[in-house]
């Protein structure tokens, strides 16, 4: 089934991403942790599926993201898999499965796709990482890339503040998505830094990038479970929300409360 404003109903690949790039087609990027969810976000016609590692946050009630594991991330991942038929789905590594060494990103990289099915992993960091990042490469797995606020370096930030607002930050931040986009990685993320260095970054590397409170860019990604509504202690800036839903499913489950006590359901025609 062809999907909101998409008439091209074909799997969405590395290639494609950068062909919309050139053609100045917007991506539309988005999270899902589940099958039901996934399913009903390929079929609006999402182009990159994130299985992000928020669902350490969203999921798991977690304050950050470090604590989710990648058997954990893998079960997510592996579940959304079974509900897309269109869009690229990208598993994040988790905190703790790339930073060790190359060796160990690599491994982790290959479960990642030997078991869940998914098209490309994702990892934060620049240069730092670029070794385990090229390795990845090596064994044929899509990287994609995350650059300026990067939540696994939480505990190092100490803040979710704007990224890169200083010049030196900015034009390390510059110096790595050139280095990312050269080693290979088919898109980089880039989180809450400012519109004009995203612009910067957009026109100067050749690579697809998605922006998250980073103003225009290639291409948006936000978190399902907050464009939805379903999360009430989430309001940054960055973030549009296209309905309601905390409010929608209380309603909903309020009223199945009173049905249920007052013995209004089931009635005579929901029963066998």
């Amino acid at each position: 089934m062809p999907g909101y404003l998409v008439d091209d109903t074909r799997k969405v690949t590395t290639h494609r991403l950068k062909e919309m790039k050139e053609q100045g087609k917007k991506i539309a990027m988005l999270t899902s942790y589940d099958y039901t969810t996934a399913k009903i976000v390929d079929e609006a016609g999402v182009d990159i599926i994130l299985v992000g590692d928020s669902a350490s946050n969203v999921m798991a009630g977690n304050h950050t993201t470090l604590p989710i594991t990648l058997d954990q991330m893998i079960y997510h991942a592996r579940s959304v898999v079974r509900g897309v038929k269109r869009a690229l789905v990208v598993c994040d590594m988790p905190f703790g499965t790339y930073q060790v060494n190359p060796v160990e990103g690599v491994r982790n990289a290959i479960r990642i796709m030997q078991e869940t099915g998914c098209d490309a992993v994702k990892l934060e960091g620049g240069v730092e990482i670029l070794d385990t990042i090229r390795k990845i490469l090596d064994a044929g797995i899509p990287v994609m890339g995350h650059l300026g606020l990067t939540p696994q370096s939480i505990n190092k930030f100490g803040t979710y503040a704007v990224r890169a607002r200083e010049e030196a930050e900015a034009a390390r931040l510059l110096s790595d998505a050139a280095a990312l986009a050269d080693a290979g990685c088919f898109g980089i993320v880039l989180e809450k830094i400012p519109a004009t260095l995203t612009q910067k970054v957009v026109e100067s590397v050749d690579v697809p990038i998605i922006g998250i409170g980073g103003g225009p860019a290639d291409g948006q990604v936000l978190v399902i479970d907050d464009m939805l509504g379903k999360n009430k202690d989430f309001s940054p800036k960055f973030l549009r929300r296209y309905a309601d839903l905390h409010t929608v499913m209380l309603d909903a489950i309020g009223q199945y409360v009173t049905d249920v006590k007052s013995c209004d359901f089931p009635n005579e025609q929901e029963q066998y």
